[in-house]
């Protein structure tokens, strides 16, 4: 598969599995139905769960490069993310823009984050 194609699919799926598994603590009313920091504590470690697992799938297949290619998968699963959560879940909430950064999209920082340091210990076990 195309590394950009991998890149584009595995960061919709950073996005994607946490949506999907934050619609179980909704009712069919939109109401939250657990505490919101027990939501927002699960929905940190899913996100951050699949995101390593994607990670250690991406790394697979890189042989040079491994911090380039951790800023670049972090960067890019990072605008992933935001951009879609401004086109799918800040039209469902009533949350202004301002209040979806300090609230979600600040959190999204992880990505780049982990991604950055994957590559890094990668590139630094090659040498």
């Amino acid at each position: 598969m195309n590394k950009y194609l991998r890149i584009s699919l595995f960061g919709f799926l950073t996005w994607l599995i946490p949506f999907v598994i934050s619609m179980l603590f909704y009712s069919r009313e939109g109401q939250l139905l657990i505490d919101i920091f027990l939501f927002k504590s699960i929905m940190i470690v899913v996100g951050s769960a699949f995101g390593a697992s994607l990670l250690v799938l991406y790394f697979k297949k890189i042989e040079k490069n491994h911090l380039y290619e951790g800023i670049t998968v972090g960067l890019a699963w990072f605008a992933i993310n935001i951009i879609l959560d401004l086109v799918v879940l800040l039209p469902m909430s009533e949350m202004s823009i301002g209040a979806y950064f300090a609230q979600i999209g600040m959190r999204y920082l992880i990505i780049p984050i982990i991604s950055i340091a994957v590559g890094y210990v990668a590139g630094s076990r090659v040498k």
